[in-house]
């Protein structure tokens, strides 16, 4: 239990581990999905590679678009990609950090089903059976009086009748399988290859280059979480306080005499702590123009990375003026 605690706290940590945490669940799923799933060739020279190809790539598409869908770096990325330029300037090597990541994870899903496609070899028989030339194998059935090319066709069908007490067809299936699990061994040792020589190369690059890369890329994610956060919290507490004016125009005026005790804390003292804290929290924000003009420009100008300049913070005046409109004083 600990344990899955542990896995549980990792995968939370960031979005980078819940972003692994859904390709390896996208990946079971696909194995999951393979091993459940009842394959059956049509038997017929017109369909079977249409159908095989199909069961072969059209789940891989599927999975790949869900694992962008899913992906946090696909909204950073795009929303870094698309932004106006305003006074923070766009850095390519981050952009293609996350184009990097993101693809990384979401082709795990598809390569999965791919391989275990080739690795079984069924999609493989089904599409490549009719390319096979049956002269290199003996006990082809030739009493049935069909075309080559519809028995060639009919040789995933174990239970096809014309197979009957013959050993051609899982001549031709077996031979078929070969090619396709050393089409599947090969990329998967190509890939175990890459993952290699990148590994070893890494450190041969700028690795300094890699790490600001990497860290700018986690600060946009983080920066936007934030941002949404903090979004979430501000409309909270400006809804509340819209509603509770709404209900406090409503209320009329009601005197309650009552002795002061000294451990009674005067409500009008309480809502007063509660009213500052409110509006420290609103920052201002205190108006729908006023909330639509920040989201513009967060959007169209994002603030200069360079947190050593103090915000402005805005300061109430309050003038006294005489009777003719004329300022006798000021205070901050």
């Amino acid at each position: 239990m600990d344990r899955l605690k542990l896995v549980l706290q990792y995968f939370q940590s960031n979005s980078e581990s819940i972003s692994n945490g859904i390709c390896i669940v996208l990946s079971l799923i696909s194995v999951k999905l393979y091993t459940s799933f009842d394959f059956n060739c049509p038997c017929l020279p017109q369909y079977n590679k249409m159908y095989a190809l199909g069961v072969m790539f059209v789940p891989p598409v599927i999975l790949f678009l869900l694992g962008v869908l899913v992906n946090r770096h696909t909204g950073v990325l795009m929303e870094e990609w698309v932004r106006p330029l305003g006074r923070r300037t766009k850095n390519p090597a981050v952009v293609k950090f996350l184009l990097s990541s993101m693809l990384q994870r979401s082709l795990l899903a598809p390569m999965v089903w791919i391989l275990m496609t080739l690795l079984d070899g069924k999609c493989f028989i089904c599409a490549f059976s009719m390319n096979v030339d049956p002269k290199y194998f003996t006990g082809i059935p030739n009493s049935t009086g069909l075309e080559l090319i519809k028995i060639m066709a009919k040789v995933p069908c174990k239970e096809d009748v014309i197979f009957k007490n013959s050993s051609f067809r899982k001549a031709v299936s077996r031979y078929v399988r070969c090619y396709s699990q050393a089409i599947g061994w090969s990329i998967l040792l190509f890939f175990i290859f890459l993952g290699t020589v990148g590994r070893v190369l890494k450190p041969c690059f700028n690795h300094a280059t890699f790490l600001q890369t990497r860290y700018w890329s986690n600060y946009l994610d983080i920066e936007q979480k934030l941002f949404d956060e903090t979004c979430v919290l501000h409309a909270r507490d400006f809804a509340r306080k819209c509603v509770v004016q709404f209900f406090e125009s409503m209320r009329e005026d009601v005197t309650v005499r009552m002795p002061l005790s000294s451990a009674f804390r005067p409500s009008t003292i309480r809502n007063e702590y509660e009213e500052e804290e409110e509006e420290e929290r609103l920052h201002g924000i205190t108006r729908h123009d006023q909330v639509d003009h920040l989201l513009q420009t967060w959007y169209e100008c994002k603030p200069e990375l360079d947190v050593t300049r103090m915000a402005y913070k805005p300061k109430v005046c309050i003038t006294w003026e005489d009777i003719n409109g004329k300022a006798l004083f000021s205070e901050v």
